[in-house]
C-alpha cells in the first residue's frame, strides 16, 4: 500500500502523523510511506530522519494525496485539503466530524473511507487513540487556564494555587473522564480547590477513591453545575460523547454569575463545546471575552507541544495503521470491532450513528 503523510496547515498545528520508526516498520512491511518535506519539522523530525527510516520525501500536499491509498494526519482536512480528497481513498486522523460538518458532507460526497481516531472504541467503552490526546490537552487545559487567570492576559490577577494567608484559586472540571483526570491532577498541583463533576455515581467513586479529600466530587445535574460554576475561577470543560456534538451543559447565565475575569477553557470544543459561550479559536488568536469571562476554545491544544504529543499519539495510532496497510480496508475492518467502529463514511454513505446524527444525514450500518 502507498501512505501518504502531508504537513499539517491548520493553525500553528506542529505535530505529524507518523514518527521516523513508525516509517520504518510500514516499509518493512513492504509499503511505501511518502512524506511531503518539512512535514516533521513542528515536532523536531527532520527530512533526512524519515529518508533514514525508509520514506519517500514529496515536495507537495497534491502529490502526497494524489499518489496514496491511505492518507494518515493527525487534524480533520480543512476547506482546501477538500478537492484533494477523492473516492475509495482511506483517511485515517482526527475527525470530529459532529463539530465538522462542511467536512463530513465532502467526505460523503466524495466517497471517502474515512476513519476517525476519536471514536474507535474498545469492547469495554474506551477510546485509545483520544486517550494520550486527552491526557494532554486535560494537563494544558489548567496549565493555559492559570495564564488566563493572569492581569496581563486580561484575567483577573489571581494565583490558583494562593499563598499562606490568601485563599487558593477554585477550579470546577466537568466530566470526570481522563480529560476531567487530567485537569484534576495538574489543578491539585498547583494548590487550587478542585471540584470534579460527573453523571456516573460509579465514575465519582472511583475519583474519590484515587484524589480523596484533594477534590470535592458533584453529580453532574443543572443546580450542581450552576453552583459550582458561580463559585469557580476557572472552570474546565472535559464532557465526550464518543461521535456525537457535546451537551452544553453550562449556560450563558450560569457564565454571567462567575466573578468578572474568570476564564473558562473548553477542551470539548473539538465537539461543538459544552459551554454555550464558547466558539472555536487558534493558537494565534487563543481567547476572547464574552461577558466579561475570558474563554479559550483552541480545537488543537496538543499541537502547541509537538514534542510530547507527536509521539504520544503514534505509540497508539500505529497498530491500527499497520493493520489497515497489511490487510487492506475491509479485512482488517471485519476483524477487529474497535477499528470498525472508527469508519465514520464510506462509499458515501456515513457508518457511525451518533455522527450521522451530527451530519443530519442518513446512517447506514454496514458490514464487511
Amino acid at each position: 500500500m502507498i501512505i501518504g503523510i502531508p504537513t499539517e496547515i491548520k493553525n500553528r498545528e506542529n505535530r505529524v502523523a507518523v514518527v521516523p520508526g513508525g516509517v520504518k516498520m510500514l516499509s518493512d512491511a513492504g509499503h511505501k510511506v511518502l512524506i511531503q518535506s518539512n512535514a516533521g519539522l513542528g515536532a523536531g523530525i527532520t527530512d533526512e530522519q524519515f529518508e533514514s527510516a525508509g520514506a519517500s520525501i514529496v515536495a507537495d500536499a497534491k502529490s502526497v494525496w494524489s499518489e496514496s491509498d491511505m492518507i494518515i494526519k493527525v487534524k480533520e482536512p480543512i476547506a482546501e485539503e477538500f478537492p484533494l480528497m477523492r473516492e475509495g481513498q482511506i483517511l485515517y486522523t482526527y475527525l470530529h466530524l459532529a463539530a465538522a460538518q462542511e467536512l463530513g458532507h465532502e467526505l460523503v460526497k466524495r466517497k471517502v473511507s474515512s476513519i476517525a481516531y476519536e471514536t474507535i472504541q474498545l469492547s469495554n467503552g474506551a477510546l485509545p487513540l483520544l486517550t494520550p490526546m486527552s491526557e494532554v490537552a486535560g494537563r494544558m487545559s489548567v496549565q493555559v487556564g492559570a495564564q488566563c487567570l493572569q492581569k496581563h492576559r486580561g484575567g483577573k490577577g489571581l494565583l490558583l494555587g494562593g499563598v499562606p494567608g490568601v485563599r487558593r484559586g477554585r477550579v470546577a472540571i466537568i466530566g470526570g473522564g481522563v480529560v476531567g483526570i487530567n485537569a484534576a491532577k495538574m489543578a491539585i498541583g498547583l494548590g487550587a480547590r478542585v471540584t470534579m463533576l460527573d453523571v456516573s455515581a460509579a465514575r465519582l467513586a472511583y475519583l474519590d477513591d484515587i484524589f480523596g479529600t484533594d477534590i470535592d466530587t458533584l453529580m453532574s445535574n443543572p443546580e450542581n453545575i450552576t453552583q459550582a460554576v458561580a463559585e469557580s475561577d476557572l472552570v474546565v470543560g472535559a464532557v465526550l460523547i464518543a461521535g456525537a456534538k457535546a451537551p452544553r451543559l453550562v449556560t450563558r447565565d450560569m457564565i454571567k454569575t462567575m466573578e468578572t475575569h474568570s476564564a473558562v477553557v473548553d477542551v470539548a470544543i473539538d465537539q461543538g463545546g459544552c459551554i454555550e459561550t464558547i466558539k472555536p479559536t487558534t493558537h494565534d488568536e487563543p481567547v476572547f471575552i464574552d461577558e466579561n469571562i475570558i474563554h479559550y476554545g483552541v480545537t488543537n491544544i496538543p499541537g502547541d507541544v509537538p514534542k510530547t504529543s507527536t509521539y504520544a499519539l503514534t505509540n497508539v495510532t500505529l497498530k491500527y495503521a499497520m493493520d489497515l496497510a497489511n490487510k487492506g480496508l475491509e479485512k482488517a475492518l471485519s476483524e477487529d470491532q474497535a477499528l470498525y467502529y472508527g469508519l465514520n463514511t464510506h462509499a458515501g454513505l456515513v457508518t457511525h450513528k451518533a455522527v450521522a446524527e451530527a451530519l443530519e444525514l442518513g446512517y447506514e450500518n454496514i458490514k464487511f
